[in-house]
């Protein structure tokens, strides 16, 4: 993508915007792996632009916590480690479980005809890549008839920075059976507007994927520390 160069502050400020979101769609969609170097140049040349908007564009996405910077190495996409994604799935639990008090309410038919449908194309899904896609379709219409565009924008951006992290593990760890059965579960308790519910059941949901990322940490750590035997 190539985007015009500034010719006005409002234009430079549209710029750095521009370019934040293209970045952020790509570290969040794993186009842009963890420890990948965001270089200024570079990425000035892309976007034809001055490295004014690409240093700002940068800032906003590491106070967001998707880049980090080294001191040799400039910026980088920024990797994650077991604590720090049980850290985000806390916040998860106490925003998504406070929208989903707020939206139940307001859930009207075509509410729940949306999270169906999404339901339905995650079934037919063999792609381990589109299962994360579709779940966090499914939580962002869960918490969508809240109608408070604040509270939306962090569950979006707190449930897409884990999901770029843990739907592998958490595919490999639970395939996909366990977290339709939740989903489908949820999506029950709206129908029958069931607040508490859905609040204890979403709560349920999100500290299952806490549990297993941590369960395969221990697997993980337990094969790490096997001694080597060597046959002769």
């Amino acid at each position: 993508m190539r985007a015009r160069s500034p010719s006005s502050p409002s234009a430079t400020q549209a710029l750095h915007q521009t370019i934040r979101e293209v970045l952020r769609n790509e570290i969040l969609s794993g186009k842009l792996q963890a420890g990948h170097q965001l270089r200024q140049d570079a990425l000035a040349e892309r976007f034809s632009a001055s490295r004014i908007p690409v240093r700002e564009a940068l800032r906003q996405l590491e106070s967001e916590g998707l880049v980090v910077h080294h001191l040799n190495r400039g910026a980088v996409v920024a990797g994650m480690n077991v604590q720090q994604l049980c850290e985000l799935l806390d916040i998860r639990v106490a925003l998504e479980c406070h929208a989903a008090r707020l939206a139940v309410p307001n859930m009207v038919e075509r509410d729940f005809e949306a999270m169906d449908r999404i339901l339905t194309a995650y079934a037919a899904s063999d792609a381990v890549g589109e299962w994360a896609e579709y779940n966090r379709q499914f939580h962002l219409a869960l918490s969508a008839p809240a109608n408070n565009g604040r509270l939306r924008r962090l569950i979006e951006e707190y449930c897409l920075n884990t999901d770029r992290y843990t739907h592998v593990a958490m595919s490999e760890a639970t395939g996909r059976d366990k977290p339709m059965e939740e989903h489908y579960a949820l999506l029950a308790a709206c129908r029958a507007r069931d607040v508490d519910r859905v609040v204890r059941l979403l709560e349920e949901h999100i500290n299952h994927t806490r549990k297993e990322l941590l369960a395969t940490a221990r697997s993980q750590q337990a094969q790490a520390d096997l001694p080597v035997v060597e046959l002769s």
